[in-house]
């Protein structure tokens, strides 16, 4: 992203996603041999995607090597692992590209695999929103077999609504020809940047809905199980609180990484400083580097399973006691 040439005196030298183009519609020969000088903030993103990569990984074998973790919410959480592992793995072959194989066709494939990953890193979060809803909102029907069947349709439709989407600038929706339709994000079509934004508001804002449900279903429970129970209210509030507060943790985390990027997105113009962009698209990446710690280093069972690996006392046959998406 924020391809301004070699030399950007904003401090963005570098541009994000694409080859070194120059200011023509063919590739500069020259400023693909010439040596390309390090950008900073180039390395913060290599940082960022390899811390990324790391973590997910760690969820992405330990939920697939656990049978007992074929559970839809374990499915929803693998899923956004896999996508959060592939943006890591985007952000350090676009550096290694960048600044080793400088390429039009590598620029295009990288920024195909990031759009593509960070697409399904959103999706995915609204799917798990979706799931815990539903998990709350329709508790007896929630375990059955209409549920996986519910799940794997989610499941498709993130992924190839998001493939889609990863692979419009590699079958030539690019400003690679025409730089007069670049975004802030080159290669990308500034067309293509704002239907990415949209996207994601509709998607902000269909979570902020469900967790706003989720909230009143959690409250209305909290009530029901103290009157029944005969708690304290002093209880009962503060169970309702610690339920706010994860929500408000979660859908706060989220918000805070991406609105900036993607209001940016929509104001922003090709020819703005690159340093603008990279100051909204890394904290964007934190995302994904927060994700498994919200996600599923916090559920026990993936926790039990971390622990009998550290200790050398693996099994996969290990007996999870079975829990609700709201729990995780």
């Amino acid at each position: 992203m924020m391809e301004e040439g070699p030399h950007n005196s904003t401090g963005g030298q570098q541009g994000w996603f694409a080859a070194r183009n120059g200011s023509g519609s063919s590739l500069d020969l020259e400023s693909v041999v010439r040596p390309v000088a390090l950008n900073p903030w180039d390395v913060a993103l290599c940082i960022s995607g390899t811390i990324i990569s790391c973590e997910n990984a760690i969820v992405v074998v330990v939920i697939f090597y656990t049978p007992a973790f074929r559970a839809p919410m374990f499915l929803l959480i693998g899923s956004l692992a896999t996508a959060d592992l592939l943006a890591g793995l985007g952000l350090i072959l676009h550096f290694a590209f960048v600044y080793f194989i400088p390429s039009e066709s590598v620029s295009l494939l990288t920024v195909g695999l990031l759009v593509t990953s960070f697409t399904a890193s959103v999706s995915s979060l609204l799917t798990i929103t979706i799931d815990r809803y539903l998990s709350l909102y329709n508790a007896l029907t929630y375990y059955s077999e209409r549920t996986v069947t519910r799940t794997y349709i989610m499941l498709i439709l993130t992924w190839g609504a998001s493939i889609c989407y990863g692979l419009l600038p590699i079958m030539g929706w690019n400003c690679l020809k025409d730089h007069s339709t670049c975004s802030i994000v080159k290669p990308l079509m500034k067309n293509h940047l704002i239907i990415l934004s949209v996207s994601f508001f509709m998607v902000f804002a269909v979570m902020l809905q469900l967790y706003v449900q989720i909230c009143k279903i959690v409250c209305r429970h909290a009530h029901q199980i103290a009157v029944q129970r005969h708690f304290l209210a002093s209880s009962h509030y503060v169970t309702t609180r610690k339920g706010i507060a994860t929500l408000a943790i979660i859908l706060g985390t989220f918000a805070s990484c991406w609105l900036p990027f993607a209001i940016y997105c929509l104001l922003g113009d090709y020819s703005y400083p690159a340093l603008y962009t990279y100051m909204t698209l890394l904290p964007a990446t934190y995302n994904s580097m927060i994700n498994p710690v919200i996600y599923a280093f916090r559920n026990q069972e993936i926790q039990k399973v971390l622990w009998t690996v550290c200790c050398g006392c693996f099994s996969s046959t290990m007996p999870f006691r079975s829990r609700s998406p709201s729990d995780v």
